[in-house]
């Protein structure tokens, strides 16, 4: 256990399923947190086996979705303050240093932080575009966050003032431009579902100028085409990936119609 003041100690919650090659380093950046906490998704491979290594606490729990999953593991935290930290990711020295020089000494100024995100994609940083900074609020009280969303997009809110930290958390998202497209289509199937739940209809503009619109956004607003060949790959697959999401709302819609 670390020295830092008891109001101010922080459970690592480490939500996996079948990370194996990626589990284990993000693990070793969390060994300066108070507790680390791992729920495996009952993973076909050896994620699990490595998390117990490395973890406090690992245990398996059926899949509840992004947002289930996450608060099925904060109520396992038994600190104050809780770190959500994907199999994917890493905590960057940096951030490290950041948030234990923050935590040294009580203070009760805020209820959560936002930490940026810094993806490596095909060979290089990702700076600019949709995926730079990326804020996430992940470093949270307790007793005053939970998670929320719509599938497969969890977040956290929170009760109070939430500030900004400076450092990264790494993230290695893709293996590669195929699982990337694996992603896509896994994604935008789990969001067009979800809007279908809340009764979303076709529009053919959602089909036709939300993904031309995400496009700009990203490559051009963002500065996107600062990042070279990936800044564009990124663009594009965020513009498919909206495509997709929309096309199978169309598919479900048409289906619907024809009484399947």
């Amino acid at each position: 256990m670390s020295d830092r003041p008891a109001s101010m100690k922080i459970s690592a919650c480490v939500t996996a399923g079948n990370e194996e090659d990626k589990i284990a380093e993000c693990l070793k950046a969390l060994s300066w947190c108070d507790e680390v906490i791992v729920v495996d998704s009952y993973s076909k491979d050896r994620t699990f086996e490595i998390s117990k290594r490395y973890a406090t606490k690992a245990v398996q729990h059926p899949w509840e979705g992004y947002i289930g999953q996450k608060n099925f593991i904060r109520s396992l935290a038994s600190c104050p303050w809780v770190l959500f930290v994907d199999a994917d990711e890493v905590v960057s020295p940096e951030l490290r240093e950041e948030i234990e020089t923050l935590f040294a000494v009580a203070h009760d100024d805020a209820a959560g932080y936002q930490i940026p995100r810094m993806v490596r994609y095909l060979g290089r940083w990702i700076r600019h575009g949709e995926w730079y900074p990326d804020r996430k609020l992940r470093l949270f009280r307790k007793d005053k966050g939970y998670s929320a969303g719509e599938e497969p997009h969890d977040r956290v809110v929170v009760e109070g003032p939430v500030k900004n930290l400076r450092h990264p958390l790494y993230h290695y998202t893709y293996d590669d431009v195929a699982d990337h497209l694996k992603t896509i289509n896994r994604f935008s199937t789990i969001s067009a579902n979800a809007k279908l739940a809340k009764g979303a209809r076709h529009h053919w503009g959602n089909l036709l100028f939300r993904p031309l619109w995400r496009f700009f956004r990203s490559y051009f607003l963002r500065l996107g085409f600062l990042d070279g060949g990936p800044g564009l790959l990124v663009a594009i697959f965020a513009s498919y990936g909206v495509f997709c999401k929309y096309a199978k709302i169309y598919e479900a819609k048409k289906n619907a119609g024809r009484g399947q």
